[in-house]
């Protein structure tokens, strides 16, 4: 039989690797200890370009989101009438400018030719009124009828009509808006 089961083998064969094995299980775990501790009581600092922790940063983040982007508007003041382009740009564009549900285009002539051939004050009704797919003010019932009325001149001198732009009258405007 043979004495083969008996045998092992160890890494450490001379005195010298067993005084570095003994060292190194000591120096290794200590290095380690000193550097979490370092670690840990150093005062973390912040990446390079960024500024999440300054005053102005926190301010910004814990502020109220209505603080952003709106203006409040005092709903007694007197209503001022918006231009026939911004009224265009914030109710008509969606449907007018892509011709969308049969709607003529912005500057089509062609699309407008009948309509402007039906008179302003027609074009006029069937803006304030609606027609068809079209809502009554294009959908914004807080609208003036001046302010769509400048909408139908805007989009209709643009495809080659000449309407003439609606006079507000000064003295009814601010007498109405004083009535409410």
């Amino acid at each position: 039989m043979s004495d083969a089961h008996d045998e092992h083998e160890s890494a450490i064969k001379t005195p010298k690797q067993l005084i570095v094995a003994v060292v190194a299980g000591f120096i290794v775990p200590i290095l380690i200890i000193v550097l979490l501790v370092k670690y840990v009581s150093s005062n973390h600092t912040v990446g390079a370009g960024s500024n999440a922790q300054t005053p102005e940063a926190i301010a910004a983040r814990i502020s109220p989101v209505a603080n952003e982007g709106y203006t409040f508007t005092d709903a007694n003041a007197p209503k001022v009438l918006q231009t026939g382009e911004a009224v265009y740009k914030a109710a008509c564009a969606a449907c007018h400018g892509t011709g969308a549900a049969g709607a003529p285009k912005f500057g089509d002539a062609a699309g407008w030719g009948p309509r402007i051939a039906q008179g302003y004050d027609t074009v006029l009704k069937h803006a304030i009124e609606g027609i068809r797919a079209m809502p009554a003010k294009g959908g914004n019932p807080d609208l003036d009828n001046i302010e769509v009325a400048r909408a139908v001149v805007h989009m209709a001198n643009a495809s080659g009509g000449k309407f003439k732009e609606p006079e507000v009258k000064v003295a009814a405007a601010s007498a109405e808006a004083s009535a409410k």
